[in-house]
């Protein structure tokens, strides 16, 4: 490969959560330090282990060297950098800038959304299992969040409930859902006819979306990210989706996203929230990491890391599948997350889930509770490092964990 993703990166001390506040209590949810002679492999905070595209480090330094940092505004090369790659990579035609706005942050994003599209004590559509921030989102706001749980059909692939869908929008008179494409953290790509069925049914309900599409470029080999607005007419105008190159280039400390509304309805109120809000006030060298993200190398690059990825997911399916009876896992189709059910384990051992997380800390394996993202009995994993820390953590499962 060109580029490097073998390298194991010493983080400790570079303002690095997922290392440096091991055995803390931020958060709550931190993994306890290992015992004495095993080193952290961090697998829980949703960042990778790996350096960023070189064109990304590069446009930040040609911008450092000018030393003045006052205010600015997006140039037009920010604007036409997203537009080139939705139009590369997911064949988004007709984008405009119009279309884009700048956002802090997803979560900044939704949370603007919510304030406008709903009212305090109004409930909104989730799918669980669910990404943990969202559902702190809704709460946070005074909303309450309704799950519509997906379901494994018979080949062990995540779905969609369509008829639970409608019947909890209709049962909560629900007009707003927060949707997850590709999904954090089953790692599944919605195809076309399921997106589809999706927008009937909340069309069929008068139901807004917000669609969390910051996974779209971490795609497996024979599975392509569809934009939720690109479903049909309607969704284009009842969808606002929200996209960032951090899950891609690791920038999730530089902040910065976007997102993509083509109904100006909803554009004006989401847009006039955030802008009396003054929360959105983009960071100068955010902007030249994006432009740097999405140069020609950033094309090339991402293709080496989703073999990387897709790799690593690979190896560590057929390694529980082999190794760890009792646990069941599906295999993910993008992102680097995997969410490991240990239900049938945990029967079986008599552990309970907390027994198993502790155990896999203890050896330094830094794995993250699975309940706070709806699965009752379930652990999600980060498997974006070096291939060698993950076979090692793996091997430190097997040896000392999955008795």
């Amino acid at each position: 490969m060109k580029y490097d993703f073998t390298s194991i990166m010493d983080r400790r001390g570079r303002d690095a959560l997922a290392i440096d506040s091991v055995g803390e209590k931020v958060w709550g949810s931190e993994p306890e330090k290992p015992m004495e002679g095993f080193d952290f492999i961090p697998m829980w905070v949703a960042d990778m282990n790996f350096p960023t595209c070189p064109s990304v480090t590069e446009a930040i330094m040609k911008r450092v060297r000018h030393p003045a940092f006052g205010y600015f505004r997006p140039s037009e090369e920010y604007y036409d950098s997203i537009i080139r790659w939705q139009e590369h990579h997911f064949g988004v035609t007709g984008l405009k800038k119009e279309n884009i706005g700048y956002e802090n942050g997803v979560h900044g994003f939704v949370t603007s959304a919510v304030q406008v599209l709903s009212e305090p004590g109004d409930k909104i559509l989730l799918h669980s299992p669910f990404y943990l921030g969202f559902r702190e989102d809704i709460e946070g706001l005074g909303r309450v969040s309704v799950h519509s749980p997906l379901k494994k059909d018979s080949g062990g692939i995540w779905r969609m409930d369509y008829e639970d869908m409608d019947r909890k929008l209709k049962e909560n008179h629900i007009h707003l859902a927060i949707f997850c494409s590709p999904h954090n953290p089953t790692g599944r790509v919605w195809e076309r006819w399921e997106l589809e069925r999706a927008m009937e049914v909340y069309e069929a309900n008068d139901c807004y979306v917000i669609s969390d599409e910051i996974w779209a470029d971490l795609t497996f080999a024979g599975h392509r990210h569809i934009p939720t607005q690109m479903t049909n007419d309607w969704a284009r105008e009842h969808v606002a989706a929200a996209y960032a190159p951090s899950k891609t280039f690791n920038l999730a400390g530089l902040i910065g996203s976007f997102h993509v509304i083509y109904s100006s309805y909803l554009r004006d109120r989401i847009c006039g929230h955030a802008r009396a809000t003054h929360y959105n006030e983009m960071n100068v060298l955010s902007m030249h990491a994006l432009i740097g993200a999405y140069q020609p190398e950033g094309y090339e690059w991402l293709e080496e890391l989703r073999a990387v990825l897709e790799g690593n997911a690979r190896f560590a399916v057929d390694f529980i599948r082999k190794h760890f009876t009792g646990a069941d896992v599906a295999e993910p189709q993008g992102t680097y997350m995997l969410f490991l059910d240990c239900t049938e384990y945990c029967r079986k051992s008599g552990k309970s889930i907390d027994d198993l997380l502790r155990d896999g800390w203890k050896v330094g394996v830094g794995w993250q509770d699975g309940r706070a993202f709806g699965g009752p009995c379930h652990i999600r994993m980060n498997l974006a490092s070096p291939k060698s820390r993950i076979v090692e953590a793996f091997e430190r499962l097997d040896g000392y964990v999955f008795l």
